[in-house]
């Protein structure tokens, strides 16, 4: 073998290694969105993967470290484009996310307590939701009395919880349009007077 090309090749295995590593990352996260925990195994991580289970134990060493790499990837999105200050706007964004990934969110949520990169995520989350709350509403919340302040977040935070999306969009099955439009009266009425 050529000492020139030995770089080469360990830049290309090292590629490959990273592209397959991220794929098996990828397709567990798929798969927590569409699937109950108990659903997530070994078997369909590395089928979706198009790699052997062993490859997959051999990059993270048990299924907790994939579910934990899966849960460090989609720990990083939030809900979308900020629109502060725009009711409207954001109530359609928070939709948007909601139609993709309200179902998941709600199955993760029904696992809550069970696998700990789970609760991380599910905590990072709520974390995210309110600081997009914070930042979409800004001009609102900084208009309202001081001492206030915190208890009209926390009537967003709840007017917009996926919660209040699966009971309109699921269990009342209304059209997005119309669940929309009663979130965002919702909205409206609380940060109309303030």
């Amino acid at each position: 073998m050529n000492i020139e090309s030995r770089p080469y090749l360990m830049k290309v295995r090292a590629e490959k290694a990273a592209a397959t590593k991220e794929r098996i990352v990828k397709s567990a996260t798929d798969l927590i969105v569409e699937r109950t925990l108990d659903g997530l195994t070994l078997d369909a991580i590395a089928e979706r993967s198009n790699v052997a289970v062993r490859t997959v134990l051999r990059i993270f060493g048990s299924k907790e470290e994939v579910f934990a790499a899966a849960v460090r990837f989609e720990s990083r999105r939030g809900h979308g484009e900020l629109h502060p200050g725009d009711v409207a706007a954001s109530v359609k964004t928070l939709f948007d996310d909601y139609e993709k990934i309200g179902d998941a969110v709600i199955l993760r949520l029904a696992d809550e307590g069970r696998v700990p990169s789970l609760d991380a995520l599910l905590k990072s989350g709520r974390v995210n939701h309110r600081r997009w709350i914070e930042e979409s509403f800004a001009p609102q919340l900084a208009s309202c009395d001081k001492a206030r302040r915190p208890e009209l977040l926390n009537a967003i935070l709840v007017a917009t919880d996926v919660y209040a999306w699966k009971l309109l969009r699921r269990d009342f099955g209304l059209s997005r349009r119309a669940a929309e439009a009663v979130i965002r009266g919702i909205v409206d009425s609380l940060v109309g007077g303030v």
